[in-house]
């Protein structure tokens, strides 16, 4: 095997044992030299990586232990099995007191997402395909998708008045053979319903088979991933993967000049900057997250940043995120040092921006933020980080929230960290209403 491999006998054996790391030279070795599938390596897959490890150590059960990232590394190579069997046993238990239930159908499709870390190869090729396809009919994105619709799948496209359809944004009439879009939709939203539509007609049995292969037992789970699926190819379809990518980085991932160049919202451009993870042309690892105004999370994509933050699905108030309500249309930067439950301290250049949710037209309806972050090492290079300090000294320290934040000088805490043990001092009053030990 040593001679077919082309190394030596006992630098096998040291690789064997978990001594040499396996390099993209050997793992092309071993396919073209045996029957071997390299993916059958990606045992860590099943509990999404080292990453995926990390969001459930952060748990607060075990935040005595100071598990880093280098000993789950360890594990994860040296007893996947274990690993996964660790995994399981978390998962079924809830993921911890402050997660959702396992029975929830959006956690159940979020960790299914996140398993992936938000990047669906096939689907990717599949939409930059046909995106390169209709550019060649026409070069206006909005005409080619519905040109695309009548040609192929004899559909028109028919915009009604919000009193015809007052509760719903998309409808598909077969009778009128028509793809119905509410007028209160812009026209950067209403070629996503297109695409959407368009990726429920022709990537079918590709997203099926997605869904199906979650095993999900829940097919509420199974609807919400694949209309995340839908969504995903959509998305891939107005943003085509290599011109997106080279677009970004050529403007130092400018956001509205992006948005501009797409015809996207932000919504939808901020999804696509957490999917751009194809072997060979990685973009930044950002992640991304929607937070309503009682700063609960109503979407949340890690990526492969790696994040822990948004796992404890409450948001800290020192967080300006939330002052971007006040500050409507508006970036909201931020340098920020967060601490997770298991006392792993990380970095983050976090940018967010307000949007409105559906039906706001004309009336006061729903409104969110949407949040980008990257780690701060990475975030030089980026265009809106211009003229800001992003040195680990000037980052705003945050928590996971009070409930599972043991930070004892936060003058904003409002809750005792949970399991906490407090402390009582009659002859003396602190700054806040809290004292507790570790």
């Amino acid at each position: 095997m040593a001679a077919r491999l082309a190394i030596s006998p006992s630098y096998l054996n040291l690789v064997e044992r978990n001594q040499r790391p396996l390099s993209a030279r050997l793992l092309v070795q071993l396919a073209e030299q045996f029957d071997f599938d390299p993916r059958s390596l990606r045992q860590d897959e099943a509990v999404g990586g080292i990453d995926g490890l990390r969001r459930r150590l952060a748990d607060e059960r075990f935040a005595d232990l100071g598990i880093d990232r280098d000993e789950v590394t360890e594990w994860l190579a040296a007893a996947p099995q274990a690993a996964l069997a660790f995994a399981r046993l978390y998962d079924a238990g809830g993921g911890g007191e402050g997660s959702a239930p396992v029975s929830d159908p959006m956690d159940l499709a979020r960790r299914e997402i996140e398993r992936w870390r938000n990047h669906f190869a096939d689907l990717d090729v599949a939409a930059e395909e046909l995106a390169d396809e209709l550019r060649l009919s026409n070069a206006e994105i909005g005409a080619a998708l519905a040109e695309r619709l009548r040609q192929r799948h004899q559909l028109s496209v028919r915009i009604l008045p919000v009193d015809v359809m007052p509760d719903a944004l998309r409808r598909l009439d077969l009778h009128a053979r028509q793809l119905q879009l509410s007028e209160q939709l812009d026209q950067s939203s209403r070629n996503f319903q297109v695409a959407v539509q368009l990726a429920m007609l022709e990537q079918r049995e590709a997203i099926a088979a997605l869904a199906d292969g979650a095993g999900f037992a829940d097919r509420a789970a199974w609807r919400l991933f694949r209309r995340h699926l839908a969504g995903y190819f959509a998305a891939a379809l107005l943003m085509p993967y290599g011109r997106f990518l080279r677009a970004c980085e050529a403007t130092g991932y400018d956001l509205p000049l992006l948005q501009r160049r797409f015809n996207v919202g932000f919504e939808q451009l901020a999804h696509r900057l957490t999917t751009l993870q194809r072997v060979g042309q990685r973009g930044l690892p950002f992640f991304m997250a929607r937070i309503d105004r009682a700063g609960q999370f109503s979407k949340r994509y890690a990526g492969a940043s790696g994040t822990t933050l948004l796992e404890s699905g409450a948001s800290c108030p020192l967080w300006n995120v939330h002052r971007a309500f006040e500050q409507a249309g508006r970036f909201c930067v931020q340098n920020v040092a967060f601490t997770d439950p298991a006392g792993q301290a990380s970095q983050w250049f976090t940018l967010a921006r307000t949007v409105e949710g559906n039906g706001s037209l004309g009336g006061e309806g729903a409104q969110f933020v949407v949040v980008l972050g990257l780690e701060a090492g990475l975030a030089s290079q980026l265009a809106q980080t211009r003229g800001i300090s992003l040195s680990a000294g000037q980052a705003l320290a945050i928590g996971a929230g009070c409930a599972l934040c043991h930070r004892a000088d936060c003058l904003q805490r409002s809750l005792p960290p949970r399991g906490a043990a407090l402390e009582f001092d009659e002859r003396t009053r602190g700054l806040t209403p809290f004292a507790f030990g570790r």
